[in-house]
């Protein structure tokens, strides 16, 4: 894998150039919120579609793993989130900090963590369960972390409100394709890759959404290229904070090499699928282009860094596996 950015990461570059030099208004923008809410929708219904039943109880029993990836989701990160908010280093926006705390409450990625553990050599099974397990409780707890944690208020009212907003908008689809499964499961395993576009469109569809408002908002008078910098090199910062932590604890608490990458990659991993949407429920809509940003770059970082220490995990595996078939024969 090159270490460049890959062809989602300049779409996603492009709609909000888009969105930048052409905003949606007028009836154009109730018109984009309602394609967005459908979208959104379908892109969990999808989700709900592609998950294996087989493939999660295959890797249910692995509890002590789940258990220190979900630490490291749902209460590591969000400890760095909060701790680098108090310490506020560099003279930027509050908003801009913010949206990392946002960014460190979310669930894991799905596919990119899989994927990864696949290519390092990792325990797979795990990967799927550990990570489906994520994704879910995700739309629970980051909700009720973003009411107890954080100041900004979404149109839906206290936690308990948008926890409903959202169990309606992404788990009861979500539930509705994982049942549906029985009958769509082939049909979606033929066309994953037309269903991974559609992931990716109702994804775009909330970006140029959110930064539409944002630009009408003056969002490019409050970040310029400075700010940028400074959360590409925090997404750098954060990212290797988390992989030194979980890459020492796992040997420290005795897993094996299979498993540690598994919780490298799935705890180390946040959700660009969940987060765009729920930031859409969650937030006011003239924040949320402020609040996806830090996510939006932390996406391409981990990416980027996790394809290299993928690779860098493979080769030693096959080391491994060469010197023990030479001292067998």
């Amino acid at each position: 894998m090159r270490f460049l950015p890959d062809r989602f990461t300049l779409t996603l570059i492009a709609t909000v150039l888009l969105a930048t030099f052409f905003p949606a208004s007028g009836m154009f923008v109730a018109f984009f919120n309602n394609l967005t809410i459908f979208a959104i929708g379908l892109l969990f219904f999808m989700h709900g579609a592609k998950l294996s039943r087989e493939a999660i109880f295959q890797g249910s029993n692995n509890w002590r793993l789940h258990l220190w990836v979900m630490f490291s989701t749902f209460i590591l990160f969000p400890i760095l989130g909060l701790l680098f908010q108090w310490w506020h280093p560099v003279d930027v926006s509050p908003q801009i900090y913010s949206g990392f705390v946002y960014l460190c409450i979310l669930p894991a990625t799905v596919q990119s963590a899989i994927a990864f553990t696949s290519l390092a050599g990792g325990n797979v099974a795990a990967a799927v369960c550990s990570a489906s397990a994520s994704s879910l409780l995700g739309i629970f707890v980051s909700p009720l972390l973003v009411s107890l944690l954080m100041h900004v208020q979404g149109e839906t009212g206290n936690g308990l409100e948008q926890v409903g907003r959202i169990v309606l908008q992404l788990l009861v689809p979500f539930i509705a394709g994982h049942l549906l499964r029985p009958l769509i499961g082939g049909f979606v395993e033929r066309h994953r890759k037309m269903i991974g576009k559609t992931d990716q469109t109702s994804i775009l569809l909330v970006v140029y959404s959110a930064f539409s408002e944002a630009v009408t908002q003056g969002i490019w008078h409050q970040v310029g290229i400075g700010s940028l910098l400074f959360i590409v090199a925090f997404s750098l910062v954060l990212l290797a904070f988390i992989l030194v932590i979980n890459t020492y604890a796992a040997r420290w608490l005795g897993f094996s090499k299979p498993d540690e990458i598994t919780i490298v990659f799935c705890g180390s991993k946040k959700s660009l699928a969940n987060g765009i949407p729920m930031a859409n429920i969650l937030f006011p809509v003239s924040a949320i282009g402020m609040m996806v940003l830090p996510l939006m770059i932390f996406h391409q970082v981990q990416l980027m860094t996790c394809a290299v220490l993928a690779k860098r995990y493979q080769k030693k595996q096959k080391d491994v596996a060469l010197r023990q078939a030479q001292v067998a024969e």
